[in-house]
């Protein structure tokens, strides 16, 4: 038995392997903590980078700041530095840390500095942080060193101590990704003196720190707050070597202390002092309480006390545990091993001592097994320890089960009659055994004892001598007598027991599916009404009852914008919503603040914000008990996940909308500046003219001036429409006024419209008589065929053709119009639609926005437009329209409307 005892166990041989394998295979981090600029950290990194370097390791500086202290740039002497990148931003050059380069380079130690630093416009990512992490997944060794007020997590805590908001944050997983953190530590004073001394800051920016963020207050709170979160650290490794090498023993280096609770009325006393133990000593503590699985349910009275216990404790600042565990001693000194716990708190026993010899004591096992734990056993309220109330059974079931248990001792009986010459005593007395077994199997307790005292009755008086009397002649029958009782009230105990555990099984795995459940339907919800839905549905079938979730909306304004169930919300239940949502905090029925109101509000909290409030029915008279406020906690926290990740959604949208529109703005300030000038500055030019010359010129002169003035205001107005069309066209609410239009008629307007641009141009019209109608709005498919031929027109040189074809092929109405320009540029055929693409042609007027338009248009309805060149020269755009298979005919009238169409 020694030797299973001390076996190592094999999980936890397989779990060290693959922590140690992981440790092994990831690249390592390594973090400098301290708690102010000055402490030491940058010197303390490249004093050790210098051991490394001359240990033979492969070190490189990507980035050192001195900050012009001597002393840490005489370490920076002999190390291997990667060149710094160049950065132009607006009339100055910054440099910064080359990513590319350390990638290129791969050294076996990369010495980083300034972890928080925010990298130059222009650097592949924002943060430096955001480097490191990539330099970590390409498997470098990273050295980097940081602040403790940098920390995300602690970035409120630091502005409430210093007033200083510290912009430059560090994500808290990027820290705790540190395979190693050096604390670099200093003594206040003596960071000041190095202040005073010129080490930290020069000039002016001296003077500042030491009448702002340097002063000593401030220096001891970060102190404290680097000294904590790099005990923490220590900590969670303590813990992790603990498990992998399955270390029971506890460890006295930090005070954790853990109170047990039960429903008994000296709980309460026992968590006050707890709470000021823990608060003496600066310790964690948790609150434990042990179920059973098998024993009796608490009663009412009893789970309600409880339940106010736990609240206690977490009212008073504890972590609340729920164990479960068949002896409640061993579960809690393995639960006290497994988390080092230093010290147990237990109240004192107020029952009496015959109830310890029967039942065993707790106090008693938990002080012979707590070896190193330290117990303390301390006195509770003095009401005396009431006796726990069973629930008394219900009344049908348990007279079905002994007429079931009487059935069948009977049926025993008589197969031992009718067998009795072939069966000895021992096997009748195995029957009635058999017969007890079945009923523990499938009765409860009441019915197992009937049954194990029936059998011992009809055993007697049956089939021991002397028969038909309850005399007994022969004394070792009395142990069978006592052997089929004790079967029979073990039998229904343990029978009991693994029902209520099964019970329990079955609800803690309908509750983890329901989860799931959740979960899925959550992660397929689009928006934040549909999580909402899914919330108060899946709440709703849960606890059957009311359920809403309210959401808030313009003005901050809570509305309800799922419900299940009837719930009511009044202007009362309202109220109590909007104080849950703006404190963050249960409210409402079951809780401490506004008790009695019909509803139990939970907030939908993300973070420091809470994006809406739960809503459900007040709960009955027995109240929401831990494990209903645990799964309520549950589904809030998806809720609240889901609801933060359909908003990052919309906000990612929106953000990525407004980057567009800035993007456009700023193209279309640097694109069509020149073409908005350029028209601009000939009717300045030619209106300058014609006043200041009024009296010079002759009228072929002022004509002239006229027509350039007409000729650019209408190249002018021209531009500024394409802007205005293709904002129009880029927004939400444009829909075709379809009708059915004859091709050719738009084609005669747009070389009507086209005249004058189209003079000395051979335009050739190729269209058959019987092309088919198409359904179009008929002013933006005359714009797209206006664009597609001015195109042309504007790189046509005089004299050579335009030809516009059309034909019905395969569903869609097809027009290609062509030239003999000079053709797209190579590649660029599918770039020409994009806006304010211009190519390579140099003189020709526009804003590159014609063919972007025309290809707007055609997506709006159904269409496709391409371009390629010609053989031979030239270019070719081809619009595609779809042709409705119920429309008229060619040879119908032209002002045919469709259905649903508007003239």
């Amino acid at each position: 038995m020694d030797e299973e005892r001390d076996r190592p166990d094999p999980d936890a041989l397989l779990r060290r392997i693959q922590a140690e394998e992981e440790r092994q295979s990831r690249a390592k981090l390594k973090v400098w903590l301290g708690f102010a600029p000055g402490v030491g950290k940058t010197f303390a990194m490249l004093a050790n980078a210098r051991e490394l370097q001359s240990a033979g390791g492969d070190v490189v500086v990507g980035w050192v700041e001195t900050h012009g202290r001597y002393d840490t740039a005489a370490l920076l002497l002999g190390l291997e530095f990667l060149p710094r990148r160049a950065l132009p931003y607006r009339d100055r050059t910054l440099e910064e840390f080359d990513l590319d380069a350390a990638l290129a380079r791969r050294p076996g130690v990369l010495i980083l500095d300034e972890l928080a630093h925010s990298n130059a416009p222009g650097s592949r990512h924002a943060k430096r942080w955001q480097d490191v992490r990539e330099l970590l997944d390409a498997g470098l060794e990273v050295h980097t060193t940081v602040n403790v007020q940098h920390v995300e997590s602690l970035n409120d805590v630091v502005a409430q101590i210093t007033g200083v908001v510290v912009r430059e944050t560090v994500p808290d997983a990027i820290v705790d990704r540190a395979d190693e953190i050096v604390l670099v530590d200093l003594a206040p004073e003596e960071l000041l003196l190095r202040l005073r001394e010129g080490k930290v800051y020069l000039g002016e920016q001296k003077e500042r720190a030491a009448r702002g963020f340097f002063q000593r207050g401030n220096l001891l709170a970060l102190r404290e707050l680097a000294l904590r979160r790099a005990a923490e650290r220590v900590d969670v490794d303590v813990q992790a070597w603990r498990r992998e090498h399955e270390v029971e023993a506890t460890w006295p280096i930090g005070e954790r202390i853990l109170v047990c609770v039960g429903p008994a009325p000296a709980s309460a006393r026992l968590l006050r002092a707890g709470r000021r133990m823990a608060a003496g000593l600066r310790a964690p503590w948790v609150v434990a309480w042990v179920e059973r699985p098998g024993t009796t349910p608490l009663s009412t009275a009893d789970r309600e006390r409880l339940e106010a216990h736990l609240r206690l404790a977490e009212t008073l600042g504890a972590s609340v545990v729920r164990l479960v565990g068949v002896r409640p001693s061993e579960t809690i000194l393995d639960w006290a091993r497994e988390h080092n716990v230093t010290r147990i708190v237990l109240g004192k026993p107020t029952h009496s001592r015959w109830r310890d010899l029967v039942r065993g004591s707790l106090l008693d096992e938990i002080v012979r097994g707590s070896g190193e734990i330290e117990v303390h056993v301390i006195a509770g309220d003095e009401a005396p320890e009431a006796p726990p109330r069973r629930p008394a059974p219900s009344g049908p079931i348990v007279w079905r089960e002994i007429a079931a248990a009487a059935t069948l001792v009977g049926i025993a009986t008589g197969a031992s009659s009718l067998a009795q010459s072939l069966l000895a005593s021992p096997d009748v007395a195995m029957l009635y055994l058999l017969a007890v077994m079945l009923v523990g199997v499938r009765c409860g307790r009441a019915a197992s004892i009937v049954a194990a005292a029936l059998s011992v009755a009809a055993y007697d008086f049956f089939f021991v001598e002397p028969v038909y009397t309850f005399a007994v002649s022969d004394s070792r029958h009395l142990l069978t007598f006592a052997m089929l009782f004790a079967v029979g009230v073990v039998m229904s105990t343990l029978t009991l027991r693994i029902r209520r555990q099964e019970r329990g099984a079955v609800e803690r795995e309908q509750r983890t599916a329901i989860l799931l459940a959740l979960s899925r339907e959550l992660g397929r919800a689009l928006d934040e009404r549909e999580a909402a839905r899914a919330v108060a549905r899946t709440l709703a079938e849960v606890f059957r009852r009311g359920v809403a979730v309210l959401l808030s909306g313009r003005g901050d304004a809570l509305s309800p914008v799922a419900v299940a169930g009837e719930l009511p919300l009044d202007a009362p239940e309202l109220a109590v919503a909007r104080w849950s949502y703006e404190h963050g905090e249960a409210a409402g029925a079951g809780t401490d603040t506004l008790p009695g109101s019909r509803v139990h509000c939970l907030p939908l909290r993300s973070g420091p914000r809470a994006l809406g409030v739960v809503a459900l029915a007040a709960a009955p008279r027995g109240g929401w008990t831990h494990e209903d406020r645990d799964l309520l906690d549950a589904f809030t926290r998806q809720g609240a996940l889901a609801l933060e990740r359909a908003l990052l959604v919309d906000e990612r949208e929106s953000a990525a909308l407004r980057a567009r529109t800035e993007e456009l703005r700023s193209t279309l300030l640097s694109t069509v500046s020149h073409d908005l000038r350029t028209p601009l500055a000939a009717i300045t030019g030619a209106a300058s003219a014609l006043r200041e010359r009024a009296g010079d010129t002759d009228a072929e002169q002022r004509a002239e001036l006229l027509d350039t003035i007409i000729e650019e205001a209408v190249r002018l107005e021209r531009l500024l429409a394409n802007l205005l069309e293709m904002t129009r066209l880029e927004s939400a609410g444009v829909e075709p006024k379809r009708e059915w239009v004859p091709l050719e008629e738009i084609v005669g307007a747009v070389l009507t419209r086209l005249e004058a641009q189209l003079e000395g141009r051979d335009v050739r019209v190729l269209l058959p008589d019987d092309l088919p109608l198409v359904a179009a709005d008929p002013m933006l498919l005359e714009q797209l065929v206006l664009n597609l031929v001015e195109n042309a027109a504007k790189y046509t040189p005089p004299g050579s053709p335009i030809e516009l074809r059309a034909q019905a092929r395969e569903g869609s109405l097809v027009l290609e119009v062509a030239d003999r320009g000079p053709g797209f540029p190579p590649g660029s055929e599918a770039r020409v639609f994009e806006k304010f693409y211009r190519g390579v042609h140099a003189g020709v007027p526009g804003a590159g926005l014609g063919l972007a338009i025309a290809q707007a248009i055609a997506q709006l309805h159904g269409g496709s437009l391409s371009a390629e060149n010609r053989p031979g020269g030239g270019a070719l755009l081809r619009l595609a329209l779809p042709l409705d298979a119920g429309g008229p005919d060619a040879s119908v009238g032209r002002d045919s409307t469709p259905e649903g169409g508007a003239r």
